[in-house]
């Protein structure tokens, strides 16, 4: 295999990927280099959980999602989630928790996700980077998994999070 990166981005890079297949076939595909992520699935201790409303201009939508961002060169994922918790929600948490790693597009992008559950939240303020619009929307775990369910979230990262919880967190406790 070989690669030839065809673009350099702020945080990602593009590249076109050479591969033998077994069967002896060379083929080419594109692939986004990523250098991985933090979601977190911040709960609160009233039964509801805080997600932001981020104006997505690739979609051309503003979603409800959790809070989430990109590792910055060197950094733990742990010390991400912190960051970006704090960035995008204001609150600090007193208890975290690694919920899974995954992988969000794996056909294309080199990314891996990993999600966290943040509790025992404080509130502070919040310092959103430059070009995000970010509203925090509190709503109770019911709610958001009910929006999950109905389409109205639609971002990948919060659907995996809350069908997670739902399934195997606190609330499915008793789930295999």
């Amino acid at each position: 295999m070989s690669r030839q990166i065809l673009h350099r981005g702020r945080k990602i890079q593009v590249a076109l990927e050479t591969t033998v297949l077994s069967n002896g076939h060379t083929i080419q595909r594109d692939v986004i280099l990523h250098p991985g992520a933090v979601a977190i699935l911040p709960l609160l201790e009233d039964g509801k959980v805080c997600l932001v409303r981020n104006h997505r201009p690739a979609v051309e939508d503003t979603l409800l999602e959790i809070p989430a961002g990109t590792l910055e060169p060197g950094e733990a994922p742990e010390a991400a989630a912190v960051r970006e918790l704090a960035e995008e929600t204001g609150y600090q948490a007193g208890s975290w928790r690694k919920l899974t790693v995954f992988a969000p597009s794996p056909g294309l992008l080199s990314e891996l996700t990993h999600l966290y559950v943040a509790q025992e939240l404080r509130p502070g303020t919040m310092h959103p980077e430059q070009d995000e619009e970010l509203e925090p929307t509190v709503v109770t775990l019911d709610q958001a998994l009910a929006w999950v369910l109905d389409g109205t979230i639609r971002d990948a990262k919060t659907i995996i999070a809350m069908l997670w919880w739902n399934h195997r967190g606190e609330r499915g406790a008793s789930a295999p």
